[in-house]
């Protein structure tokens, strides 16, 4: 049975206010390195369970409570302590972009971002947002209405879907959408319409590529070809439904080089019996990158692939990023996640490292998913490695490591919400919050903290922003001209169509 999040389960159990007596409250040090839970005896039954130290001992988290004598969260700075009253909402969301050009090798990642990671250099920032966006974008035009006939695609066409989500700033336009199918089951990660008609029965919209335009590639200072893949596993699913079976990346079993049995099948599956699958997302997004580096390289053109997803995307990115260095070794590719898990063994990881490709992982430290695939056999095992040789079943994360956490920022809630501290909109706030490893939230973050609260409640109640407040009016249904209420038409652009989308690859 999947484990509910305990926002979920203080409701159902007790009152708000017996529960903030009784349950203790999650305190993470602001150190890159997770601490030992720290035990302290206590006056209970030993027949009784407390469910968030259990789980958090599993997942070597540290539930001990700290405030400093402001009452405010440990790690916090003063400079940027919340004054509700003067919570300003009059200012822009985003700063105006600079010619970043000069920077281009460093910020791609050709030395790990060894000079701009602490502290946080605003260049690298601004692009790790950017990319954070275009993830959260598969999640904001996902159709997850499982009474919509259109369950489980994109709600808008390819050439309006940066424009319906306002990321036109970007200077990007998306050439081709994505779409995947499984062999296994998988957790939550494949939304079916309740309709009879409906668009496809074993597919989901699982993505996008984009290109950068001409005045973004001379910004940037390269033709940039991204990637965008959709998670959509809850964590509390993940401790349940993924196993972590490793098997090999290659069809005939012979390398060691190990993935998740489950990551690879989605990357991997097709059917001819399907609409949208016939190709396999691999096949797709691989057709697509080939396709517009040979045009942008024809032209003399410098071309680099940038491949971002957060959760199960990040799984899939690295994947994608593993097939595109193969094929394309003389285009440089690298991976922005957020909130990824471990994909594969540490030969998977060394070979990704061979192929030059470039890994920056976001992780919020309160965040269980990236402690999984492998909660106990990862890659803290090299001391047994040392005495047993390398094992080809243990996992490891690959790439840098930017570590965040929620504790340092002023705007959020003190509690534990397992759900919440995966969210993706939470990722943005901390990165756009982020200095150092050893400094406080910055009071220059710009982005708008009411989006932390689109689909969670971590924001503090004082801000006055309601919880889970992207929603569609009158749950998407409208009123027809005889006044009765149904779901409405899709204009015929956004209708799903193999058809159509292949005319245009044609026609490109």
């Amino acid at each position: 049975m999947a484990l509910p999040t305990y926002s979920t389960m203080k409701h159902h159990l007790l009152p708000a206010a017996t529960y903030s007596r009784l349950v203790p409250r999650a305190t993470y040090h602001d150190t890159a390195t997770i601490d030992e839970p720290t035990i302290k005896p206590q006056n209970r039954s030993r027949s009784a369970v407390n469910i968030p130290a259990s789980l958090s001992n599993l997942l070597h988290l540290n539930l001990n409570h700290h405030t400093n004598p402001t009452g405010t969260h440990a790690g916090s700075s003063n400079n940027a302590m919340l004054d509700v009253q003067n919570f300003n909402r009059q200012t822009p969301t985003y700063s105006p972009t600079e010619d970043i050009s000069s920077m281009y090798s460093e910020i791609h990642g050709a030395a790990d971002w060894s000079r701009l990671l602490s502290p946080l250099h605003p260049w690298l920032r601004r692009e790790i947002l950017k990319y954070g966006e275009f993830a959260q974008a598969t999640y904001d035009a996902f159709d997850s209405n499982p009474f919509s006939q259109y369950g489980g695609s994109c709600m808008y066409g390819r050439h309006r879907l940066f424009e319906k989500l306002g990321l036109l700033r970007h200077g990007y336009d998306v050439t081709k959408y994505l779409y995947a199918m499984s062999h296994v089951d998988l957790p939550r990660w494949l939304e079916r319409s309740l309709h009879a008609e409906a668009w496809s029965r074993d597919s989901n919209w699982m993505g996008y590529v984009a290109v950068s335009g001409d005045e973004e590639s001379r910004r940037i200072g390269c033709r940039d070809i991204v990637v965008s893949w959709r998670g959509t596993v809850v964590p509390a699913e993940w401790l349940e439904d993924i196993q972590g079976k490793l098997e090999s990346i290659e069809s005939n079993d012979q390398s060691d080089i190990r993935v998740e049995h489950g990551f690879r099948s989605i990357y991997t599956s097709k059917a001819e019996t399907t609409r949208y699958n016939k190709l396999s997302a691999s096949e797709q997004v691989m057709g697509e990158i080939k396709r517009l580096v040979k045009f942008y390289q024809e032209k003399g053109e410098k071309v680099s692939i940038t491949i971002t997803g957060h959760s199960l995307g990040g799984a899939l990115a690295l994947l994608n990023a593993y097939e595109a260095a193969s094929a394309l070794p003389s285009v440089p590719v690298r991976v922005i996640s957020f909130g990824a898990p471990r994909v594969g063994n540490e030969a998977f990881a060394d070979r990704l490292k061979e192929l030059g490709v470039k890994v920056l992982r976001m992780v919020v430290k309160q965040d269980v998913v990236p402690k999984m695939p492998g909660i106990l056999f990862n890659e803290g095992m090299k001391m047994v490695e040392k005495v047993t040789g390398t094992l080809d079943w243990v996992y490891t994360h690959v790439g840098v490591e930017l570590g965040l956490n929620v504790k340092t920022s002023p705007y959020l809630k003190n509690c534990i919400d397992f759900a919440g501290f995966h969210n993706l909109e939470i990722y943005l706030h901390l990165v756009d919050g982020y200095v150092s490893s050893k400094s406080g939230f910055r009071c220059e973050a710009k982005r708008d903290v009411a989006l932390i609260n689109k689909a969670s409640g971590m924001l503090r109640e004082e801000i006055g922003i309601p919880p889970c407040w992207h929603q569609p009016a009158n749950r998407g249904l409208v009123c027809n001209p005889y006044g009765r209420w149904t779901m409405p038409n899709r204009e015929l652009e956004d209708i799903p169509s193999p058809y159509r989308e292949g005319y245009e690859q044609l026609l490109n």
